[in-house]
Parts: C-alpha cells; structure tokens; sequence
C-alpha cells in the first residue's frame, strides 16, 4: 500500500484526459502530472486513496520525444495550462483519441469515424475572453493584489503580473491597470474564506476590431475613485470602449452577478463572425477563439446541409452566433436560450443584420423543445451547443420524438456528449461522423461537432451505457461522499447528506454505483435537496472537476 511522502521511481504508460501522466506501482494507478508516456520519472506521492494515488513529479530520469519547453513562466503552478509539457502535434493526436474513446466505451459507438484534431497555425494569445480572480495571500498578508489563474484543483492564485500568453496583449496590459488602481487606492482585494474584501474578478473582452471591454466584479456596490480606475485602463488598452462596474455579493464559484453598471463607455462590445455584427454583453455567450469558432460554425453549416426550405432548432444559441449563418440557408430558424441577456442580444444581432426568418425563445432547452414540437411540429435540422453537463434528459427525449432527420451537435466536453449521442442512438439516430476542433490549445478541453442522422427504421437500438464513467477529467478529480460534505461545511457551513449529494450527482449524470437516490423503502418519502444546498454541492463538484 502507497503512503503519503513516500518516493518513487515510475514509468508512465498513458495519458490522461486533462494531460496527467498515468503510471502503476505494483497494480495500483499513480497520477504524475507532467510525466509523458514512455517517461521514467521520480515522484514522491501527495496523495492516496483506496483505487489511486497522486504523485508530484521531482525529477526526470528519461525523457520523451514530444517533450517540450513550456514557454509560460508560471507553467506548470497554473491550473489554466496543462500541456504545455507536450509537443503541439501530440496534444492533438491525444485531443482525438480522448474523443475516440469516449464514443467507443461511454457511447457504446462500435468504430466511429472521428477525424484528425483540426488544430492553430499559431496557438498562442488566440483568448478574446479572460477571467482573472483576484485575492490575497493564503496566510492573510497584504502584499498588493494577487491577480491571475487558480492552481490546478485549488482556489490558491498563482499571481501573473507578466500576464498570460494565451490573452492578448491587450488583455494583459487591462489586467496591469487593475493591478496598478488597486495598489494605488488601496483597494482591498476579495478574501473567499472571509467573504470579505472588494475586487474578487477582472474579466476582459477584446472584439475582431481590437475594441475591448473591461469588468470589475465587486463583492459591494461601488469602488473607491472609479475615475482613476477607468484613466488607467484607457491609458493602458487604446481600444477600450468601455468599463463596467459588476456586483456579485454571494458566496459563489459563479464570477458574474446579476447586475452590471457602466462606469465609462458602451454597455457591450460590438464583435464580428461570420460576416455578422455580433452586439456581446458581459453575460453574453460568445466563443474564446474566434479562429478557431469560426472553422467550427463552418463545420456546423456544411454537416446542417440546408438547401433554403428546412425548419432549423438552434438550441442553446447564446448571442445568434451561428443561428444567423443557419437562417442565410434555412426557411426559418429558432433560437433556444436560457440567459436573458443573450436572448436580448440576439434579437439585437438579427435586427441589425437584417434577418427576419428568425426568433428566439428565453428559457430552458428541457422546458422549450417539448412547447416546441407541440406547437410548430417537427423541425427538419437541429443544431446543440449545450454546456459541459450536456443535455437535460428530457431535452434529449424531446428531440428523440420531434420528427427532425439530421441532428449537428457541438460539445465541449467528449464524456457527456458520448453519453448524450449513445441516449440518442438507443432512439434510433446513427453517428455519422465527429471532428474534434482544438478550441483551448494547451488545456485538455477539445471541441467536437458530430452528426447524427435519423434511422428509418421503427426498431430502436439497445446500447448499454456505463454512466459510472462519466467523470473522465482525471481520477484524482473524484471525490468521495465524505470529501464533498466536508468542502461544502467548510465553504458555506451548511451540513449535506449523502442523499441530497447523490441527486445533484444524478442531475449532472453521475450516476453512483450505491444508489442513495432511492427510498429505502416503498412508503418512505424522500426528501428533496433545498436549492441552497443544491448550489453548494454543485460548486463542490466544480471544485473536484467531476462536472
């Protein structure tokens, strides 16, 4: 049995999803993050449990071909990178596998065709999004702020006064002003274990054009000398066009709140795809890489193949990014989507550009579909970009039944789109083929566009899914029970049970192999997890990647 501290010398045999080094010591899996296969390393060992260990890597005693020079100063104490360790060449080839294999053994997909990882000529300061959190050191000492990236699986900054090479310039440079307005007034910095403190994000934007948009998130209402701050951010970034003032007072992993106020400028950024003006509000959906959205959007319309007669459902369509280019080929087009603000946005986008085959419904994808299918019949072409969770079941039941014959699905997250293509395949829809698009170069995050046709045939076909494998972002990622009511108690004090835990797990799809989701007997009743508790389990299994 492995014991903490202890040292070994390993030989790593395989990646995992998230880029970690996968080696063995007699049967037992040892994680080393940043160990490459065919690797011999030395590792001391940080952490055990009953099935795996984890390990820091201390020394390289081989190394390996695709081994490379991380260019970042702060890799690997960062948790926004995690391959920088690797040739880019081979990141993509991993990217595909991970896709391939989540098809085969989650989806129960026999042989898909999955093509090469559509990668960066350049795969750098390719983000036009950043979030920074902002904090204090972990002993409580003011030595100015701490702006940067949480470290991998922990809510520890690792400061980046150098910025980030995966930002633009830019970007950095309205990071640097922040920096400099909190030193300079003395603006204390959020402390999350005190919920105390002002400043907890700085999140930027920058559009086609260079204009950018900066955001202050505040656990308060105001900031003091607004003023210099925004002097200072228009001395640092040319092409800023406006600062914004966000409030987000609650003991939450969600950066934004609810309310956002203008301090100087426009209260959202003109941006452009496709040939499309794109108005993008701070809550607006919008993607990271604009490069690489952009071969993706055409990977969605050459798999849509309209001819100008189809019915089109674009569900979770975010700001009408790639519902516009669907409505230029389509008879008509509606937009499902759950945030208000992108719904606004995107009637917005469509006035401006002039499209009229077009609507937008605001709520749930769950709630929608079924209303739809009820009242307009059957789509001809559905297009889903949902979020890494996937679809809610009775979204996928809802297009199961609607009648459509072509189904194009952008996932970001290869085990729950594998689970949501091997529901629908048990429906009668056939995979036709999945590109992986590299999205997040240097992160393990891989974008995937799959079509699915419907089968003529009434016969359904029967797929066994184990969903107990849904969690594939690295097995130090899982939690136990015991571990998730210990976060949740220390982080927001409430006391969860092992009940309420396994129906947020089961929400998410994580489906437990003891199932504590059931009455112990017929006439017991069950309770229902309160949605306060709800949420902190939730940013708990944020917090252990299981979601």
């Amino acid at each position: 049995m492995l014991a903490k501290n202890q040292t070994l010398t390993l030989e790593c045999a395989a990646l995992g999803a998230d880029f970690e080094g996968i080696c063995r010591h007699e049967g037992q899996v040892v994680f080393v993050r940043g160990a490459l296969p065919g690797e011999q390393v030395r590792a001391k060992i940080i952490k055990t449990t009953r099935s795996y260990a984890v390990a820091r890597l201390e020394a390289l005693l081989t190394r390996a071909p695709d081994r490379a020079e991380p260019p970042c100063p702060y890799y690997p104490r960062c948790g926004g990178c995690t391959a920088q360790h690797l040739s880019y060449a081979a990141t993509l080839a991993h990217k595909r596998a991970q896709v391939r294999d989540c098809l085969e053994r989650i989806g129960g997909i026999a042989g898909p065709c999955v093509g090469e990882t559509m990668g960066m000529a350049s795969p750098w300061r390719y983000r036009n999004k950043g979030a920074f959190p902002v904090g204090c050191r972990a002993d409580g000492r003011s030595d100015g702020p701490r702006i940067g990236c949480f470290a991998a699986r922990s809510h520890d900054i690792v400061d980046a006064p150098q910025g980030c090479l995966l930002q633009s310039a830019q970007s950095d440079a309205l990071v640097g002003a922040v920096r400099q307005w909190m030193a300079q007034c003395r603006v204390p910095p959020y402390e999350e274990a005190r919920h105390a403190g002002l400043v907890r994000h700085v999140m930027t934007r920058e559009a086609a054009d260079g204009s950018a948009m900066l955001v202050v998130v505040v656990n308060g209402r105001d900031v003091p000398d607004a003023p210099a701050l925004v002097s200072l951010a228009r001395q640092a970034a040319p092409g800023l066009r406006s600062v914004l003032l966000n409030e987000n007072t609650r003991r939450t992993n969600v950066i934004l709140g609810e309310r956002s106020r203008v301090l100087w400028g426009a209260d959202a950024l003109e941006d452009e795809i496709g040939g499309f003006a794109m108005r993008v509000s701070p809550r607006s959906f919008f993607q990271v890489n604009r490069t690489q959205a952009q071969r993706l959007y055409d990977l969605v319309l050459a798999m849509a193949n309209l001819q100008g007669s189809e019915r089109v459902w674009d569900v979770y369509c975010g700001c009408g990014s790639i519902t516009l280019p669907l409505a230029v080929h389509a008879s008509w087009v509606t937009g499902v989507e759950i945030v208000a603000d992108a719904v606004a946005d995107a009637r917005e986008n469509a006035r401006r550009a002039g499209i009229r085959n077009v609507d937008f419904l605001a709520g749930a994808a769950e709630q929608a579909l079924p209303l739809l299918a009820r009242e307009r019949g059957a789509p001809d072409v559905i297009v889903l970009d949902p979020p890494r969770k996937g679809c809610e079941r009775a979204a996928l039941d809802a297009i199961a039944q609607c009648g459509a014959r072509r189904l194009v699905y952008v996932s970001c997250n290869p085990a729950t789109l594998a689970r949501d293509v091997g529901l629908l395949s048990a429906c009668g829809w056939k995979l036709q083929s999945a590109q992986p698009v590299d999205m997040f170069p240097w992160t393990g995050h891989v974008e995937t566009v799959v079509l699915l046709s419907k089968l003529n045939t009434k016969q359904h076909i029967e797929v066994e899914l184990n969903l107990d494998e849904l969690d594939l972002t690295a097995a130090e990622s899982k939690a136990t029970y015991e571990e998730i009511k210990e976060y949740v108690l220390e982080h927001t004090g409430l006391k969860v049970s092992h009940l309420y835990i396994a129906q947020v797990k089961q929400k998410y799809g994580i489906i437990e192999r003891e199932n504590y989701n059931k009455p112990k007997s017929e006439n017991s009743k069950q309770p229902k997890c309160p949605p306060e508790k709800e949420a902190a389990i939730t940013e708990a299994l944020k917090y252990f990647g299981m979601i």
